[in-house]
């Protein structure tokens, strides 16, 4: 049955918290163990609904993954049954998409959906057939699905056309296993990438240069299993940080990795959010007024897309008229009306940029999570909202943060979760 929280707004947040695995980094190393048929362990790997519809899509294919500990899982593949999973599976996250490229480097075929997930706009998956195809592979279409096969693929040199990390690891998984040298050229460069290919690597695969512009891949002639442990969530540690500006809080965020966020921390202390690096992570404090700013969204290493919805939350609640610049996605804005509802000034102009005029004082009311990041930044609003507040749709909520709201009322927030009876 539907679930949502209601929000007491008004309780500074103070104490410690632990940031989990990164679920973009988690996605592609789940896929990526399709690539062995020798067991691969994970280590981080959060417990969240993007993990287990992913788990979901591998039983299909014939693979299996296992929880073996807290946060720690192991998938096997030494045999795979099926390789064009169900639709209705793949559309509940646009990561699923990733079994393409490691089924067609294992095994020289694979067939699925384009992939689906957060509404927030057109995410074509043009790189990522236009890889396949230099690297050998014939393209099709069976209905509403892609087809690649090959008798196995050759290295080649591949211009990707945007940056994208879907598209850029999907190839890399391809990539290993062919015959030849890869160079991938504009590859996306997110810590994730860097994840992926550190795992590949620790498979027996010869990736170089992965989280750069340039990535160059040796194909080898097989994959082994491995234990691996999955980066931290850098955008989990950047609401928690936010989270603590906004309520005049101060939080310990154990587990972050300063090194991926250089972004996200230099736009908080602009704004006003006490930041330090810690030997354990990072220190948030909301200790003084905030001011307003502008920011705009740009892939890694620029400000994430991710974080523009958590940041339009704070910015509410800054002195001045702030400017926030959505460079990726055309509908990230979606989350606009739902802050409009709780008494943020904020207004859209051409559907990619927002002017957020502050500080106003939020008000608690009915709002819907629209997806990962807007659930955040409606929660996040909620906390600084006098009042209560009841977040509807959180199932968005449960496919990107782990234990979200118990991790918040550790922090002191008032939150309870409800079953929606009506």
């Amino acid at each position: 049955m539907p679930e949502r929280i209601r929000v007491e707004g008004g309780h500074r947040l103070k104490g410690t918290v632990l940031v989990g695995g990164a679920k973009n980094a988690a996605l592609p190393c789940v896929a990526a163990a399709l690539l062995s048929p020798e067991p691969v362990t994970l280590h981080n790997v959060p417990e969240i609904a993007d993990i287990e519809t992913m788990f979901a899509v591998l039983e299909f294919l014939g693979a299996s993954a296992e929880r073996v500990a807290a946060n720690s899982i192991t998938v096997k593949a030494p045999e795979i049954t099926g390789f064009s999973p169900p639709t209705d599976l793949v559309v509940k996250n646009r990561a699923n998409f990733l079994i393409m490229g490691a089924l067609l480097g294992r095994f020289g075929k694979a067939a699925c959906s384009p992939p689906g997930g957060d509404v927030i706009g057109q995410r074509p998956v043009d790189v990522h057939l236009a890889g396949f195809s230099a690297l050998g592979a014939t393209i099709g279409r069976e209905g509403e699905k892609f087809t690649a096969q090959t008798d196995r693929l050759t290295g080649t040199r591949i211009f990707l056309d945007y940056p994208s990390w879907l598209g850029t690891e999907n190839l890399m998984m391809a990539a290993c296993l062919a015959r030849g040298h890869t160079t991938l050229v504009n590859a996306a460069c997110e810590p994730e990438v860097e994840c992926l290919g550190n795992l590949l690597n620790a498979m027996g695969a010869r990736v170089r240069g992965a989280g750069q512009p340039v990535i160059e891949i040796d194909g080898v002639e097989e994959l082994h299993g491995t234990e691996f442990t999955v980066i931290p969530d850098r955008f989990e540690a950047g609401t928690f940080a936010i989270a603590a500006g906004l309520t005049g809080g101060d939080v310990l965020i154990q587990g972050a990795a300063p090194r991926h966020m250089d972004a996200v921390i230099a736009k908080l202390r602009e704004i006003g959010v006490l930041v330090e690096e810690t030997e354990s992570g990072l220190h948030a404090r909301g200790e003084q007024d905030l001011s307003a700013a502008s920011l705009q969204a740009f892939p890694y290493p620029g400000m994430p897309t991710d974080m523009q919805p958590p940041f339009a939350a704070l910015l509410t609640q800054a002195s001045g008229v702030s400017y926030i610049h959505e460079r990726v996605f055309e509908n990230r804005m979606l989350y606009v009306a739902e802050l409009r509802k709780l008494g943020a000034e904020i207004i859209t102009t051409g559907g990619t940029t927002a002017i957020v005029t502050g500080a106003t004082q939020l008000v608690g009311t009915q709002v819907r999570a629209l997806d990962i990041r807007a659930g955040a930044a409606v929660v996040l609003a909620a906390l600084a909202a006098t009042g209560y507040t009841e977040v509807r749709d959180i199932y968005h909520l449960d496919r990107g943060y782990e234990r979200f709201e118990e991790k918040l009322t550790s922090l002191g927030a008032v939150i309870e979760r409800e079953i929606v009876v009506s």
